[in-house]
């Protein structure tokens, strides 16, 4: 019987360390590879054919060497792009390697027979898209800021009068620049009188400000709830944008329509796990002081208080195969 936990994931990876941890104590079997260390750190076959409709085969690294059919569940993480990997190659050599890895060994991975994954990559794409999640969770009754999604200068000012104060906020984070170095534009206030013909060069995301009285962090493992309140000590519109060990953390109450509205909400999009963000209007005591801002499927949670519970749950989880 398969019994092989695999987590795909960068070799620098926290969170993902808490778990392997866990599941090291418990002495389940745990193979971590990084699909990146392809012809470096990594060898694999993979098998199918008449009378194997199934992927068969292996997977070596430098300390491990699992059967692909031993692989009971998948913990995909945040693996190292493809692209890293070929980055001193020619450009069309980079971008062709880099799909033919993805293409090939990916797509084997993707597609184990059998294996529970924690999040499935094409669960996660579908579900990584904020026009996609508010519209799911507006269908779920879950309350929503206003929201426009355009590049027509014109029709921003015209959302800015109806719904002011607004805000912006990025689709994605800032990719790396050619030093390497990431970075961050964080939701901030925007004044419609400095839109002009700029915006028409991409597509911006508007919201109207919520006039919050806290925010949540929601995170769900399984039919597992987890939720902290957050506060930022000089009360920014954005907690993410100062000082994380200075943020003032307090477990808080979920309403259980809202509950069932996340678990309909992971469901819908082939999800286990998620990393929701509420805005508090009130005391959070009923649906109504709950609006939701978005889902991380992929998202952190090592730096909150209950992350030794968090921990313990995606165990569970992966050392079940889903099962409760």
């Amino acid at each position: 019987m398969a019994s092989t936990v695999l987590v795909v994931t960068a070799l620098e990876d926290v969170t993902a360390d808490r778990v392997i941890a866990a599941l090291n104590e418990r002495e389940v079997p745990v193979v971590r590879v990084d699909p990146a260390d392809i012809a470096r750190d990594l060898a694999f076959r993979a098998h199918i054919g008449a009378g194997a409709p199934v992927w068969t085969g292996r997977l070596v690294t430098d300390s491990r060497d699992v059967e692909l059919g031993e692989v009971a569940a998948v913990y995909y993480r945040r693996p190292t792009p493809y692209v890293t990997r070929y980055r001193y190659l020619p450009v069309q050599q980079r971008d062709f390697a880099a799909a033919e890895a993805r293409h090939g060994f990916g797509g084997v991975l993707n597609h184990l027979h059998g294996a529970f994954y924690v999040n499935h990559p094409s669960a996660v794409t579908a579900a990584d898209f904020k026009p996609a999640q508010l519209q799911l969770a507006t269908r779920l009754g879950l309350a929503i800021p206003p929201t426009l999604v355009t590049n027509d200068p014109e029709a921003a000012r015209e959302f800015a009068a109806h719904h002011g104060p607004i805000v912006y906020k990025t689709f994605r984070g800032l990719p790396r620049d050619e030093a390497g170095r990431t970075g961050a534009i964080w939701t901030q206030r925007v004044d419609p009188a400095t839109f002009d013909d700029s915006l028409a060069v991409t597509a911006h995301l508007f919201q109207a400000e919520i006039p919050k009285t806290g925010d949540v962090r929601v995170t769900v493992v399984g039919r597992r709830v987890f939720a902290q309140q957050i506060a930022a000590p000089d009360g920014a519109l954005d907690w993410r944008r100062g000082d994380w060990d200075a943020l003032i953390h307090a477990p808080v109450s979920v309403p259980a329509g809202i509950e069932a509205a996340l678990q309909r909400y992971l469901a819908t999009f082939g999800l286990v796990f998620g990393c929701f963000d509420f805005a508090l209007t009130g005391d959070g005591g009923t649906p109504r002081d709950w609006t939701f801002i978005e889902c991380n499927p992929n998202g952190q949670w090592g730096w909150l208080p209950d992350a030794a519970a968090v921990t313990e749950a995606f165990a569970d989880l992966l050392q079940n195969g889903g099962a409760p």
